[in-house]
């Protein structure tokens, strides 16, 4: 708090869902907002266990929040947001020239906290520094990040997106002014026209011909022939995309050799630009991956080109599914798409298998995302020696139940074949009989 004056925060807290959502604070000085923050951040920590193992796990900042601690002066100002049983994170800015930036982000988390390190052997309060690149920003702006920024540490990963911050508000009210981050940035333009001989620029041929007026009998020039019939150029369809490629992904835990979450699939990602709906193949070839793997949850990360794709499976002690699923796009235009589902039931099997589908599925992920997957097997938990584990199949691939079916139809085609028959020998006999 400050020496100087009074501190008074308000916190007001969204619920951590899809990316739209985050955690939002406003602090407040002399009853006036000096600092103002809106960002959606997770971790993944990886931690000592008993057995001389290591584990790890993945969670959100929470919706109940402290912000003892945070200041903000006239060139140095600090966020502070302290949640569960003793972690907080921090953020410290100063301003100068004119701009402010981030110089340093601080995590602190508890290992002696049960709810969140499950068998830790540690007691201890562990802190990592990391920079933020968060640099430059105009005074009197707000620094924005749509897209996904990971900071890689030793034992800590932290990934942020929807990001919004303003430090040294001097006005009272936050800035309408934006300073974007680099990848929000929108792609370069297409290079201009080359200059001609004589230093202007060409112009592009043109096929038209003009057609002089031809004079009327009565001395006046009659105006050129009209045609009221526009005729559309043919409009060429566009094809349709090929199969996506079908990509393997891994995930290893912190000084472990072997994978603990395997995944292969094709990907081909649906998203709606206004009123126009545009598809894109999943690139897997120089996919950057990442992601955790812990005992009730494990991600995996993936980054090709303009997408970003996030995977979280829980575990409810018998089975995994996919619970959640967060997209960003960048689209050919410069904009940053970003949607999420938490609520998902997908790709659900028993624990100590791999979910397998082998026939394309589609899935809605919200009204602006749709994603479709070709040949996908995955296994979040469970993995030994890198391998997959016994397949649970899909019912799109399971053609066991046919089976049954089939025979029992042949069965019942063949009993009505026999009876047919016999009903005719009875017949016939009858007949004979009464000839006699």
């Amino acid at each position: 708090m400050s020496r100087n004056a009074a501190l008074v925060v308000l916190i007001a807290v969204g619920a951590v869902f899809q990316l739209s959502c985050g955690t939002q604070v406003s602090v407040v000085k002399d009853d006036k907002l000096c600092l103002f923050a809106n960002l959606t951040l997770r971790f993944s920590v990886s931690y000592e266990v008993t057995g001389n193992k290591s584990q790890t796990v993945a969670f959100e900042l929470p919706e109940k929040v402290t912000s003892e601690g945070s200041t903000c002066d006239s060139e140095k100002s600090t966020l502070k947001i302290n949640f569960g049983d003793g972690h907080s994170f921090s953020v410290n800015f100063s301003a100068s020239s004119g701009s402010y930036q981030a110089d340093l982000i601080s995590f602190s988390y508890n290992l002696n906290d049960s709810t969140v390190f499950n068998n830790s052997v540690s007691e201890e309060t562990a802190t990592v520094t990391f920079a933020l690149p968060v640099t430059q920003v105009a005074l009197d702006t707000c620094y924005s990040c749509n897209s996904r920024e990971t900071i890689q540490g030793e034992s800590v990963n932290m990934t942020f997106w929807n990001v919004l911050i303003q430090a040294f508000i001097t006005n009272g009210s936050k800035s309408e002014d934006v300073t974007s981050c680099p990848a929000d940035e929108p792609t370069a333009a297409p290079p201009t026209p080359t200059p001609a001989g004589n230093g202007t620029t060409a112009a592009p041929p043109t096929n038209a011909t003009t057609v002089a007026p031809t004079p009327a009998g009565n001395g006046t020039t009659a105006a050129p022939p009209t045609n009221t019939t526009s005729v559309a150029p043919p409009t060429t369809p566009t094809p349709p995309l090929p199969t996506p490629k079908t990509g393997n992904y891994s995930v290893k835990a912190p000084n472990q050799t072997e994978a603990c979450l395997l995944a292969k699939f094709g990907l081909r990602i649906g998203y709606k630009q206004g009123d126009k709906f545009e598809e894109m193949n999943f690139e897997p070839t120089g996919a950057q991956m990442s992601g955790s793997c812990g005992v009730n949850s494990s991600e995996l990360m993936l980054e090709s080109g303009p997408v970003t794709l996030v995977f979280t499976f829980i575990n409810d002690t018998k089975k995994f599914r996919l619970h959640t699923l967060n997209v960003t796009v960048k689209t050919s235009s410069g904009s940053v798409l970003s949607e999420g589902n938490a609520s998902l039931s997908l790709w659900e099997a028993a624990l100590g298998s791999s979910y397998m589908c082998n026939k394309e599925q589609n899935f809605t992920i919200s009204e602006e995302f749709h994603l479709s997957t070709f040949e996908v097997q995955v296994q979040p938990f469970g993995v030994k020696k890198g391998l997959f584990s016994t397949a649970h199949e899909c019912s799109l691939d399971d053609t066991s139940i046919l089976v049954p079916i089939i025979v029992g139809a042949a069965l019942a085609g063949l009993i009505l074949i026999v009876v047919i028959a016999y009903v005719i020998g009875r017949r016939k006999t009858y007949v004979g009989y009464q000839t006699l």
